[in-house]
């Protein structure tokens, strides 16, 4: 029994073409060995299908070579440094519940005077201190805008609404956050995490 050379398939009797990949085989003789030459360039055609069946879903081969896409901007915004190897075991997982913490407003203030001496904890305290931070800022903004509209006309309460979708992001940080913190990971958030306030 001869196997595919494109593939490697298992050829039975005398078929013309592989039933795996569609390559045509070639019959092999047993005649003087004959020096080795280098291999034919790529054959490229057109492979066959299948026929078609009623009933069946339609067959359709993917080609052999296939350009990988380039990463999305939203893969690249979320791929940012993660030093969870730098961290004790026991650390992360005596201190979770406190990192946890540090991603719900003001009860970032536990974890910074309750585990100072965790360097886990203190990493989650410096997130979520940020995003506090953040979050008082763009609160702010958001309520002077929103008065100056309002001040403007009655009319521009939509800007308003408007300028409060802002806090979807945030609470994607937040949520993103808290599963880091959760899952063990010490990982910063996209855009803000950076920034130490904590040491």
């Amino acid at each position: 029994m001869a196997n595919c050379k494109n593939c490697g398939h298992p050829i039975q009797g005398n078929e013309a073409f592989c039933a795996s990949c569609g390559a045509p085989v070639v019959q092999e003789t047993v005649n003087a060995p004959m020096p080795e030459a280098a291999p034919p360039p790529p054959h490229y055609q057109q492979q066959q299908q299948p026929p078609y069946q009623q009933g069946q879903a339609p067959y359709q081969q993917q080609p052999p070579y296939q350009q990988q896409p380039p990463p999305s901007a939203g893969a690249a915004f979320m791929n940012t440094p993660e030093t969870t190897s730098q961290y004790d075991p026991q650390d992360i997982n005596q201190n979770k519940a406190m990192a946890i913490l540090a991603y719900i407003g003001l009860l970032v203030l536990v974890p910074i005077f309750a585990a100072k001496e965790s360097r886990f904890a203190r990493f989650h305290s410096n997130q979520g201190l940020i995003l506090l931070i953040v979050d008082v800022i763009l609160g702010v903004a958001i309520a002077i805008l929103s008065a100056i509209f309002l001040a403007i006309s009655w009319r521009l309460v939509f800007l308003s609404t408007i300028l409060n979708l802002l806090w979807l992001p945030m609470l994607g940080l937040h949520i993103l956050g808290i599963i880091n913190a959760s899952s063990g990971k010490a990982k910063e958030l996209p855009v803000i995490g950076k920034f130490k306030l904590i040491k």
